[in-house]
Order: C-alpha cells, then sequence, then structure tokens
C-alpha cells in the first residue's frame, strides 16, 4: 500500500485492465439489466444519429430540393416528435437499469470488501493506515459506482455516435469526410498526451487527499491527547501543509485539464472551420446540396464531442482501473483463515490446558527486534496465571499469540495437547473473553454492547451477568436504562463503568478461557474494588491469565511469571516470589507494597 506503488497504477496496461475486469464478477448478479440497458443505449445512441441528418432533409425540402423521402415539413416535424418521445422512453428506462445495477453492484462490494477488511489478520492492520482503507472502502468503490452508472455508457455511447456518425458521412459526403479525417489523428494523438499527464496528476492528488483524511481521521480519535498536550496549534499547522500539498497538486491538476481544454478547442474548431469552408466550396461548385453541408456539420459537431468526451472519459475510467486495482488488492488478499494450516478441528469441551513450549516471536512489522526468547508456560484447568513484568517485556504479546493474532517464530502453543494453530479459528477463539485495560464500545446502547458478548443471549441472562458485573446499579440509574446510548468508543461513560460493562460482556460470553490486561490498573479506588469483585465472580471455575501491574490484585493467583526482556526469570505463587532475595517480583512488590 505504498504511495510510489500506486503511483505506477494509473497506466491503462492490459494486465491492469484485465485486473479491473474482475470487478464485473459483481456485476454478474444483475447482468440481464445491464444487457438490457446496453441494448437500449444502443437503441438510444443510434436513434440520435437521426437527428443531424433530419436537420439537413429540412433545409433540403424548405429549398424545394429533391430528397430521398418524400415529406413536407409538417410531416418531418411529427415525425421529430415520435423520434423525440421514443428517445426520452428508451433513456429513462436505460438510466434506471444502469442506476438499479451499479447500486447493487456497489453495495456487494462494500460488502464483500468489509468482509475482507475484518477477516484479515492483525499484521495488515499494522501495516495500513486507517485513513487508506477508510478511502478505499468510500472514494475507491465510489469511482467504481461512477464507472458502472455513467462513465462506461458515456464512453459506449460516443464510441457509437464516432463510429456512426463517421460511418455516415463516408456514405453521403466522402470528400467532405475525407477532410475531416485528415484532421481526425491529430486530436486522438493530442488527447492521448494530455491524458496521460492529467491520470498521473489526478493519481498523485487522490493519494494526498488520502493521507490529509489520514491526519483528520487520527486527530479526531486522539482529541483528548491534542487537548491535554495543548497542540492544537500544531495539529492544525500539520492538516494546514496537508491541505496546502492538496491545494498544490490540485492546481496542476486543474491546469492540466484547462490546457487540455483549450488543446480540443482550438484543434477542434479550427478543423471544424475549416472543414465548413470546403463544404462551402462543394456547395458552390454543385456537388453537395446545403442541406447535406448542414448534415455534415451538424454530424462533425456530434463527432467533435463525441472525441472530446472521449478524451474526459478515458481519464476517468483509467483513475477507475486504479480504484478497482486497489480494490481488488485487498479482495485477493487471503484472509487469516486462508493463511492458516487447513486442518481445522473443532474446538469444543475445552478445559483450559494450555502450554507454551520454547516459544520465539518478533513482530513482523519489526523482525530484528525479538519480543519472546525462549518462553514456556504450562497453565492447567481452572489455574489462575499472571504475568507481570516492565513495559515491552512479552506480556501482552503472549496473550496476543494465544488468541493467533500472530503465529510464533518457533516454538509451540498447545490447548489440550493440541497445537492451537490445528483447531478451526472461530470455534477456537469462541473459548476466549478478555477484559482490556482501555475497554472500547460500541456506539450503541448499554445492552447492545454486552450483547456483543453473546448476540442470540435473552433478557434474563444479560440482567445476569449485569448484576455479577457490578454494574446492574449503575446502569438503572440511568433514565433510559441499559437502552442508555453510550456514544463513540463509550464516551459517554466513566471508565469504571466501562470496564463493567466490558466484564458483564465476558459473563454473558461464558469463556473456557479468561484473559484480563491490566483491567483495574486506570482505576480509582473506589471503582477498582468494584471492577475487582466481579472480576473474582468472573474468574470463578475458569483458567484465567491476568497481566498486571498492581501486585495487590495478583496475591491470590496460582502462579506468577515474571518476565525481563521477553524471558520468563521467575515463576511461583506472590508469597515464594516476595521472599526471593533480590529477585525482581520481590523489588516490584517492595516499590509498591512500601509506598
Amino acid at each position: 500500500m505504498d504511495n510510489k506503488e500506486e503511483e505506477q497504477k494509473p497506466k491503462l496496461k492490459m494486465s491492469s485492465l484485465r485486473e479491473a475486469l474482475g470487478i464485473f464478477e459483481f456485476v454478474l448478479p444483475y447482468r440481464w439489466p445491464y444487457i438490457i440497458g446496453l441494448v437500449l443505449l444502443f437503441l438510444s445512441s443510434s436513434v440520435f444519429m437521426i437527428f443531424p441528418y433530419i436537420v439537413g432533409l429540412m433545409l433540403d425540402v424548405a429549398q424545394g430540393k429533391k430528397v430521398p423521402i418524400q415529406l413536407d415539413l409538417p410531416q418531418i416535424a411529427v415525425v421529430l416528435v415520435v423520434v423525440l418521445v421514443f428517445q426520452g422512453l428508451v433513456s429513462y428506462f436505460r438510466v434506471t437499469l444502469f442506476a438499479k445495477v451499479s447500486e447493487n453492484t456497489s453495495a456487494d462490494i462494500r460488502k464483500a470488501v468489509y468482509q475482507k477488511l475484518i477477516t484479515q489478520p492483525i499484521v495488515f492492520f499494522e501495516k495500513s493506515r486507517v485513513g487508506e482503507l477508510v478511502s478505499r472502502m468510500t472514494s475507491d468503490i465510489e469511482k467504481i459506482y461512477n464507472t458502472l452508472n455513467f462513465v462506461l455508457a458515456e464512453i459506449i455511447r460516443q464510441i457509437i455516435i464516432l463510429v456512426g456518425g463517421i460511418g455516415f458521412l463516408a456514405f453521403q459526403t466522402p470528400k467532405l469526410a475525407g477532410v475531416m479525417l485528415a484532421v481526425f489523428p491529430i486530436i486522438v494523438i493530442g488527447a492521448m498526451i494530455f491524458g496521460r499527464r492529467i491520470r498521473k496528476l489526478s493519481k498523485e492528488r487522490q493519494g494526498i487527499l488520502a493521507e490529509t483524511n489520514t491526519i483528520l481521521d487520527e486527530t479526531l480519535q486522539s482529541i483528548y491527547a491534542v487537548k491535554a498536550f495543548t497542540n492544537e496549534l500544531f495539529e492544525s499547522n500539520r492538516y494546514k501543509v496537508a491541505n496546502d500539498r492538496v491545494i498544490g497538486v490540485s492546481m496542476k491538476y486543474a491546469y492540466g485539464r484547462a490546457l487540455f481544454a483549450t488543446f480540443i478547442i482550438t484543434v477542434l474548431f479550427g478543423a471544424l472551420f475549416f472543414v465548413i469552408w470546403t463544404g462551402m466550396s462543394l456547395v458552390q461548385s454543385g456537388e453537395i446540396s446545403a442541406g447535406q453541408l448542414i448534415s455534415f456539420v451538424t454530424f462533425t459537431a456530434v463527432i467533435g464531442a463525441a472525441i472530446a468526451g472521449l478524451g474526459n472519459f478515458y481519464t476517468e475510467l483509467v483513475g477507475a482501473v486504479g480504484a478497482t486495482e486497489r480494490v481488488r488488492e485487498i479482495l485477493n488478499s487471503p484472509s487469516e483463515v486462508q493463511i492458516r494450516p487447513q486442518v481445522n478441528l473443532p474446538a469444543n469441551n475445552v478445559k483450559g490446558n494450555i502450554q507454551f513450549d520454547n516459544i520465539y516471536f518478533s513482530y513482523p512489522t519489526r523482525s530484528d527486534v525479538p519480543v519472546l526468547k525462549g518462553v514456556s508456560l504450562n497453565i492447567k484447568s481452572g489455574q489462575k496465571v499472571a504475568l507481570v513484568g516492565q513495559s515491552g517485556a512479552g506480556k501482552s504479546t503472549i496473550m496476543q499469540l494465544l488468541l493467533q493474532f500472530h503465529q510464533p517464530i518457533s516454538g509451540k502453543i498447545t490447548l489440550e495437547g493440541t497445537d492451537i494453530h490445528d483447531f478451526d479459528l472461530h470455534s477456537y477463539r469462541n473459548n476466549f473473553a478478555i477484559v482490556p485495560q482501555e475497554v472500547i464500545l460500541f456506539g450503541g446502547s448499554i445492552k447492545e454492547n454486552v450483547l456483543y458478548g453473546k448476540p442470540d443471549a435473552p433478557d434474563e441472562e444479560v440482567t445476569e451477568a449485569l448484576r455479577k458485573a457490578n454494574a446492574w446499579d449503575f446502569v438503572f440509574s440511568f433514565p433510559e436504562g441499559w437502552d442508555t446510548i453510550v456514544g463513540e468508543r463509550g464516551i459517554k461513560l466513566s471508565g469504571g463503568q466501562r470496564q463493567r460493562i466490558a466484564i458483564a460482556r465476558a459473563i454473558l460470553r461464558d469463556p473456557a478461557i479468561l484473559l484480563l490486561d491490566e483491567a483495574t490498573s486506570s482505576l480509582d479506588s473506589e471503582s477498582e474494588k468494584q471492577v475487582q469483585e466481579a472480576l473474582n465472580r468472573l474468574m470463578e471455575g475458569r483458567t484465567s491469565i491476568i497481566i498486571a501491574h498492581r501486585l495487590s490484585t495478583i496475591r491470590e493467583v496460582d502462579c506468577i511469571y515474571v518476565l525481563e526482556g521477553g524471558v520468563i526469570v521467575e515463576q511461583g505463587t506472590h508469597d515464594v516470589l516476595s521472599q526471593l532475595e533480590d529477585g525482581a517480583y520481590s523489588s516490584l512488590s517492595k516499590l509498591q507494597f512500601n509506598d
């Protein structure tokens, strides 16, 4: 997802075009409306070609000259009205059919891309920026929608008009047609040169605009940090610089489009006037009639507009090809299930016996920095185990490996004696629940957030989960009760309230294995007491792994593992480790309990 890599994609190569055509698999379910729409488009464009001919025909009839169709002016007017009504009806049904196809297709693409995104491995998100992914889901798919709904149809229309118009002129006024075709290649070559430059600038503008959106997204998501560090001016300047870059590239893009328009107008109309002069000479010599000249001029204007339109639509089509490639890149990315060994054993009736055997691990985004160096753990069913150590020691990494967010470089992790990567991923993770330090709630109601642990749970189970989590009283102190909207990321609730909602969610899930990631470290004493009581209920009868900085919360666990620099340096109960002179845990314990 490198910007330099993306800048190379706008060229309309056959490989890019073939890849882009793959998006039409989403059109297949709606192929008949699309085919009918294309037929109506062909019919509408063909009927449109009658108008220039009728204009010349009316002039010849008005001058009393002999014409192939024996109609007077009132009869020609009736024919025009019939053709216009027919053209209007055909256009109406064509537009509605294309709208149906493009709306449904783009919706299917959005759903497919979203489904693919949320099934990507964690490393995918570590390497990607949220703003860029959002841009792919919005602006890129919008480009595809616009292409299916409008651009593709207009390109086909202009081609039909171009080919049909040239064919008609070659038949009716071959000499004038030859003159016109002599200047036609100049316009096409010029359009291609300008189009290539505009295409590059359009792509560059899109990339810089995505970076600007990323800054906006990051700032709004971290607004508390921005205000706490009084960095409003810094962020404003950062956003201003990004916007200035957008303006710079956008103006280059605008200048390119302006030059392109100037080129088309100058060359097109210059050629048109030359052809008209030639036509007047032919009328003067009697080789063609005035009506034929009018038809020719009208056809030439229509053909010129088609050429100009093809140049503009070509740049849009190439932009859509680039957008399609970026969307296809996500769709073609293997999901985390696909990159795992395909054994897929069911993880049913799990007791919670876990073993880490000589695990080595480095994060893919910083593979040169080892995080775990030969870690071995043996956790029995129903045990409460704590991981302690300084930040960066590898505690959270152990949980991530257990949840299969990453795979170890070497070593083996087993559950009930079976390699965890041999289990079906969905059924395996169903055995876990996590209560993190920084609880992220969704923007719906309290009840919806609790139900996230078990979406089909009845109200009775939700009520029981809230009571066990010490959340019932504060939830129903709100006027709307559990229908209270928590706001984005749970902003309307306090830290302790969010923690208890997370605990209720975990209780409702009823996991075999519970992961607590510093669940009380950021709470005040009163909130910590209530949350700790709820956690104690939650840990009853299940395997629990606890990351803790407050050692007072893990005095009663069955085993404490002390990590330093990715290595387990001590293990044992609180009482045993506290008695080790100059031990790592003893030093931490003295620091905390002697304060």
